[in-house]
């Protein structure tokens, strides 16, 4: 069986939790239908990428909240300047970070499936 380890390195490395070989993201911000090397599809149902977004989510509000804090520490900036700084930093980085949060989640779902013998994660060319 796969190893955990193996199996989120290969999600942080954008390709598929399965094989390892097949691109996740057709662009930036795309997620394949499926992997072109073993045929595993990675949008089983629709909504399988909200898990993505509730970690994207909760990663940026981390960030924020800790910008929130060094600014406020570390600087003597006014609340205007503060936001004006803070707010397209915090923007960015959910942007930066998106693409990582949902290859995270492909592989959550990959991995907790594989552990419940679901169907779907012993894919073949010939289920394409």
């Amino acid at each position: 069986m796969l190893k955990t380890k193996e199996l989120f390195k290969r999600a942080f490395k954008a390709r598929c939790p399965h094989c390892g070989e097949g691109r996740l993201f057709q662009s930036r911000f795309r997620l394949e239908e499926s992997c072109d090397e073993c045929g595993l599809v990675f949008r089983r149902e629709h909504g399988a990428e909200t898990g993505a977004m509730y970690t994207s989510a909760v990663i940026t509000e981390l960030f924020a909240a800790l910008l929130c804090g060094v600014m406020f520490l570390f600087t003597d900036w006014s609340v205007a300047r503060g936001l004006s700084v803070g707010v397209p930093l915090v923007g960015l980085f959910a942007l930066y970070t998106y693409p990582f949060a949902m290859s995270f989640w492909v592989a959550v779902e990959y991995w907790t499936d594989l552990h419940n013998g679901e169907a779907w994660t012993e894919p073949s060319k010939e289920q394409r």
